[in-house]
């Protein structure tokens, strides 16, 4: 799948500019968002190829936003990459279950999201 449309969601407002950055500095285009709900929106809307989703929001984390956008037959189709702060190996597996397609723990490296967008 060739991914031009990349949504980013996190209520850092450093990480969202950072991640931003990366990717469109990859030759991306971004829509960004800073919460669940608005990702849902945005994702129904723009229907991106790919989406960096944090966990830890405020209103809806990131787990309920990316279980919404599973079972959403409008963006079910779309992979959803966990960049967040917790790195346990149980966050891994519940964000699996969730039906996230991989996992990026905070500090991340410009290396490591532009690796996942060219994977996607």
């Amino acid at each position: 799948m060739a991914v031009n449309k990349v949504l980013v969601c996190d209520d850092s407002a450093t990480d969202l500019i950072n991640i931003k950055n990366i990717v469109e500095s990859a030759g991306y285009m971004t829509i960004t968002a800073s919460g669940g709900v608005e990702a849902l929106n945005r994702a129904r809307v723009e229907v991106p190829d790919i989406i960096f989703l944090d966990i830890i929001m405020p209103e809806m984390d990131g787990f309920e936003a990316c279980r919404k956008l599973r079972d959403d037959p409008a963006t079910k189709g779309i992979p959803v990459i966990f960049v967040t702060s917790k790195h346990q190996k149980a966050d891994r597996v519940w964000a699996q279950m969730q039906g996230a397609k991989d996992f990026i723990s905070k500090p991340y490296t410009a290396e490591q999201i532009v690796e996942k967008l060219r994977a996607a």
